[in-house]
C-alpha cells in the first residue's frame, strides 16, 4: 500500500507555494489570504443533464424491472423481504456522492493518485483562483492525476477533477487554470453527476441483456451439435420473453436505435456549456490555446472523454461525427468568439 504524505487542502495557498511560481502567466485575482465570496447554489442541473437522464430512462425501467424480479425469486426462495433489494438498489445511487467511496473509486477503478509535493504546489494557487472566480468552495472538490502521456482532464462523480501529469507538464498556468475551469462547469452544470446516475442504474439491464445473449448463443452452440428443434424452442420462447419485456418499456427499440446518437449530441452540448462556463470566469482566450494544441498536434492525444474511431467510423465521417462525443475544433472556437471580441463579466 503507498504512503501519501499529509497536504494542505487544494483551496488553501502557503507561503512556499506562492513563491514557487516564478515565471506564471495567469492573472490572479484572488491571491492567497483574500476572502472570497462564495455563491449560495454552487451546483444546478442545466437542461443537458436533465436530457441525458431522460434519455436512460427507458434503460432505468429495464434495471428496475431486473431489481424487481430478482426480489420476488429472493423472497420466495430465501424468504428476503420483497423491499429490501429495491431500496438497496435505488439508495445505493447516493454513493457516487460519497466521498469516500469517490476516492475508492478514484484509486482503485480510474487508477488516480494524490498529487505529488510539486504538483499540488502549483494546481493549489490555479485551483484557488479558479473556484474563487466561480464563487465556489474549492475545498468541496478534489483534484487527482493520472500517470499518462496524453493530454487530458475530466471530471467525473461527484467531486473529482483530474488531470494528467503530461498536461500539467506541457500546459502554463493560465491554460491549466482554463481546463480546470472547463472541468469544473461539468460538475457545476449536473454533467458528470447525470452521467455516473445513468450509468450506476443502467447496470442491472445491461447485465441480463449480456447474460441473455451469452445463454442463447451458448445454447444454440450446443444444440446445434444435438438438436435443431431444441434451438428453434429456446429461440422461441426468448424472443417471447424479450417481446414481453419490449412492451413494458414500449418504444424501447427505437430508443436503442437513436440512443447513441441522442447521447453524443447532449455529450457535445455539455462540452460547449463546459466551455462557456470558463470562458464567461475570463479563461476564454487560455481556453482556446489550448483547443489550438491539441488541434494542431502539439500534444498527442484526443480530447477527453473521446474513444478511439473504427474503421467503419473513419470510412463514414459523418457516422464519426455524429457518434463524437466532442464537438469539432471549428464549432468550439466559434462558440468561444463573443468571450474573445467582448469583455467578460466578473462575477
Amino acid at each position: 500500500m503507498s504512503q501519501h504524505t499529509q497536504e494542505p487542502p487544494l483551496g488553501q495557498e502557503t507561503q512556499s507555494e506562492a513563491t514557487a511560481r516564478p515565471s506564471d502567466d495567469l492573472e490572479y485575482r484572488h491571491p492567497s489570504g483574500t476572502r472570497l465570496h462564495l455563491t449560495a447554489h454552487q451546483r444546478r442541473v442545466d437542461a443537458t443533464a436533465l436530457g441525458r437522464l431522460a434519455l436512460h430512462l427507458p434503460g432505468f425501467l429495464l434495471s428496475l424491472t431486473t431489481v424487481l424480479a430478482t426480489a420476488v425469486a429472493l423472497d420466495v426462495t430465501w424468504g428476503v423481504p420483497l423491499w429490501v433489494l429495491p431500496v438497496t438498489w435505488m439508495a445505493s445511487g447516493v454513493l457516487i456522492f460519497h466521498r469516500p467511496s469517490e476516492d475508492l473509486f478514484a484509486r482503485h477503478v480510474l487508477k488516480l493518485r494524490h498529487p505529488l509535493p510539486h504538483e499540488h504546489a502549483r494546481l493549489a494557487p490555479v485551483w484557488r483562483e479558479v473556484a474563487g472566480r466561480a464563487g465556489i468552495d474549492g475545498r468541496r472538490y478534489r483534484l487527482r492525476v493520472e500517470d499518462s502521456g496524453t493530454f487530458n482532464a475530466f471530471a467525473v462523480a461527484g467531486h473529482i477533477i483530474g488531470v494528467t501529469g503530461f498536461a500539467l507538464e506541457r500546459l502554463t498556468t493560465a491554460q491549466l487554470a482554463a481546463v480546470l475551469a472547463h472541468e469544473l462547469g461539468h460538475h457545476a452544470g449536473g454533467h458528470t453527476g447525470a452521467a455516473a446516475l445513468a450509468h450506476w442504474y443502467a447496470l442491472p439491464g445491461r447485465a441480463v441483456c449480456w447474460a441473455t445473449r451469452r445463454l442463447l448463443l451458448r445454447a444454440l452452440r450446443r444444440t446445434r451439435r444435438q438438436s435443431i428443434q431444441l434451438a428453434l424452442v429456446l429461440t422461441v420462447v426468448s424472443i417471447a420473453w424479450l417481446a414481453g419485456w419490449l412492451a413494458v418499456l414500449l418504444c424501447l427499440p427505437l430508443c436503442l436505435l437513436g440512443l447513441p446518437y441522442a447521447v453524443a449530441a447532449l455529450s457535445r452540448r455539455a462540452e460547449l456549456r463546459a466551455d462557456s462556463h470558463a470562458a464567461s470566469l475570463g479563461f476564454a482566450p487560455m481556453l482556446v490555446e489550448a483547443l489550438e494544441l491539441m488541434h494542431d498536434g502539439a500534444v498527442t492525444a484526443r480530447a477527453p472523454g473521446s474513444v478511439a474511431l473504427s474503421d467503419r467510423q473513419k470510412r463514414f465521417p459523418l457516422l464519426a461525427r455524429l457518434l463524437a462525443s466532442h464537438p469539432d475544433h471549428a464549432t468550439r472556437l466559434h462558440h468561444l468568439r463573443p468571450y474573445l471580441t467582448a469583455p467578460c463579466e466578473e462575477r
